[in-house]
């Protein structure tokens, strides 16, 4: 369909195919002079080379340039163009001709009603008509071929596994198809030719034009838009039917949960959700293969929005699991002070490659330099007013100064922590000498003599019952130009200081201490989202340390509290998952299971972190 000029000039056809025009060479009339082929741009983006609805696109090229809409089609057709890829997921469920129209098409249906031939994005990934219905498609897939080489439910039966196995693979092709939900909700407004907006809250895109008959409709980017994952959860419901949830969440309470949680991109303390961790890959996958095969960025990769997303979240599991992470620590990559939070540069874009390559997500920026220009783009990293990316800090007992770079905010490392770690006193910007010198300047600036007490009658009257000291004479005093005037009598009941003590001179403050006799008790200090069971039996373990030392069920250490893990045991928690639930709001001091002599044998157990634990028995012994 393609509209042709039939004269003597060449004729030049334009297709808009995923978002391209395409330049043909051929003629209505064999005497024109075929086009240079060096011309002709080729693209395949996908695993599927034609575009969706690239033909009834086709329009002739006219200046100035006219937005021409996209068409309403219906739902048959969207899914036409895709057909290929469908009988590739068709395949990789295992189901016959009648289960998959029964069970996966009716998703693949509701799902193309909503988005229709919406652009992912503006300028980025994905963004020609129909590619929000591909990326959907294609992350399903490839989140569906996952979860052959991963085990869901690995505490269950086997033949619990066994009936819940189809439930957590449809649940991951749900969740990559669903990925992506969340654009047209904050991202872009659909409009008809009137200027009519649709309403993605209320119904699906196709529904909408039917309803007020609709033959084009355009589109409108938001400025700035930022992007709130979350927000598909509110879409959901138009592509995943109440049955369906149903379904899944017959014989079990997990496979729902970790479903919401991926498609919102919100993490789940408490288990680890394989099923976020599927989509995640094969959308980092998909991402990445567009844009490698894409045309348009030869000679300069443009740097996605998607990245920022993953690199921010290295970001918060390494400052809560990495024990290298701790701010204000010997030798750590994150320092915090009064002028902001830096990270050492380029030793902790060291750290985010290598955990985003044992995630395996492809597409991950490897040079440190490529890392932190997304990150600065994305605001989350902080540049001087010069423009230049890293700065120069000073941490306390470094010799020399140290390369980072700041962030824009704390809260972005410690999202899920329950408060800031501590802040230095100094600036980190500047040099401990030159903040020596300025503390030592102030005081010196705003210090007066202090006007000597006078002796108040009480003393004197109290002198007479007691052997008087020898007479001598005071030693003069040069009055200085600043020294205050005397103070009028009248004021000296202001000045007077409480009943004297029996000895001459006023006693110094003394500091208040805890009796031998009364021991501090140890304590617990755990974040509010570690699990009730786990908290109370930590909280049993350490009230034990105010007892004999024969009743201690776990020992103090120099670096924290060794606590064995038949002490979790006896106190009716599985030790793989409180190491799992430790590790991740960062109390271990270690990361794997170490073994330490415990009442005269040799046991395994967890270190918890001495921040986490308060007036350990060692440490009274240190105080005193």
């Amino acid at each position: 369909m393609l509209v042709r000029k039939t004269r003597s000039a060449p004729t030049v056809e334009f297709a808009l195919i995923r978002g391209q025009f395409l330049l043909d060479g051929s003629s209505a009339d064999t005497h024109d002079a075929p086009i240079d082929p060096d011309q002709v741009r080729e693209m395949d983006v996908s695993t599927n080379s034609s575009s969706p609805g690239a033909q009834v696109l086709a329009t002739e090229f006219s200046y100035p340039s006219v937005d021409p809409g996209i068409p309403a089609l219906d739902v048959d057709a969207l899914l036409a163009a895709h057909q290929e890829l469908i009988d590739r997921i068709k395949l990789c469920f295992g189901m016959d001709r009648p289960s998959f129209e029964q069970t996966i098409l009716p998703l693949l249906r509701r799902y193309a009603t909503y988005v229709h031939l919406l652009p992912c994005t503006a300028d980025n990934y994905f963004n020609e008509p129909g590619g929000l219905l591909r990326i959907g498609l294609e992350t399903a897939f490839f989140a569906l071929q996952g979860t052959d080489a991963h085990i869901f439910s690995g505490r269950a039966t086997i033949t619990e596994r066994r009936h819940l196995e189809p439930r957590w693979r449809l649940a991951t092709f749900i969740g990559g198809l669903c990925c992506e939900l969340h654009r047209p909700l904050s991202h872009v407004i659909v409009t008809d030719e009137a200027g009519n907006e649709w309403s993605p809250y209320l119904r699906p895109l196709t529904g909408w034009l039917r309803h007020h008959q609709i033959k084009r409709y355009f589109l409108k980017w938001r400025p700035n838009a930022v992007e709130s994952r979350s927000l598909g959860l509110f879409a959901l419901p138009h592509v995943v039917s109440a049955e369906n949830l149903q379904d899944l969440a017959t014989g079990n309470t997990q496979i729902v949960p970790h479903l919401l949680a991926a498609v919102a991109s919100i993490p789940i303390y408490r288990d680890h959700n394989v099923l976020e961790s599927l989509v995640r890959r094969a959308l980092a996958l998909v991402i990445d293969r567009f844009l490698l095969a894409s045309a348009e960025r030869y000679g300069k990769p443009q740097l996605g929005s998607h990245l920022e997303r993953y690199l921010v979240d290295a970001l918060r599991r390494l400052a809560a699991s990495n024990h290298g992470w701790t701010p204000n620590a010997e030798k750590s990559r994150v320092w915090y002070g009064p002028d902001g939070m830096f990270m050492v540069w380029p030793g902790s874009a060291d750290d985010i490659r290598k955990l985003l390559e044992a995630d395996q997500l492809p597409g991950i920026p490897k040079a440190p330099e490529t890392i932190l220009e997304v990150l600065l783009t994305a605001g989350v990293l902080t540049a001087q007013e010069d423009g230049k990316a890293t700065w120069l800090i000073h941490p306390p007992g470094n010799k020399a100064a140290l390369e980072a770079v700041k962030v824009s905010a704390a809260a972005i490392l410690f999202a899920e922590s329950d408060k800031l770690p501590e802040a230095f006193a100094n600036p980190l910007l500047t040099p401990p000498a030159l903040a020596a010198d300025a503390a030592a300047v102030a005081p010196a600036i705003s210090t007066k003599p202090a006007p000597q007490p006078l002796p108040s009658t009480d003393e004197s009257a109290k002198g007479s019952s007691r052997k008087r000291p020898r007479a001598t004479p005071p030693p003069p005093i040069s009055p200085a130009p600043e020294a205050p005037s005397p103070q009028h009598p009248q004021q000296l009941a202001l000045l007077d200081p409480p009943p004297a003590t029996p000895t001459d001179e006023a006693p110094a403050p003394m500091p208040i201490t805890p009796r031998p006799d009364e021991p501090q008790q140890a304590r617990l200090l755990a974040p509010l989202r570690l699990p009730v069971t786990l908290r109370d039996a930590l909280a049993a373990i350490v009230a034990t340390l105010s007892g004999p030392e024969a009743d201690w069920a776990a020992k103090p250490t120099d670096d924290g509290l060794f606590v064995p893990l038949a002490a979790l045991t006896a106190r009716k928690v599985a030790p793989p998952a409180a190491m799992r639930s430790l590790g991740e709001v960062g109390m271990l001091a270690e990361p794997s299971p170490i073994s330490r002599d415990f009442q005269g044998q040799e046991v395994v157990g967890v270190l918890i972190d001495k921040r986490h634990v308060i007036d350990l028995p060692c440490q009274q012994k240190e105080a005193g």
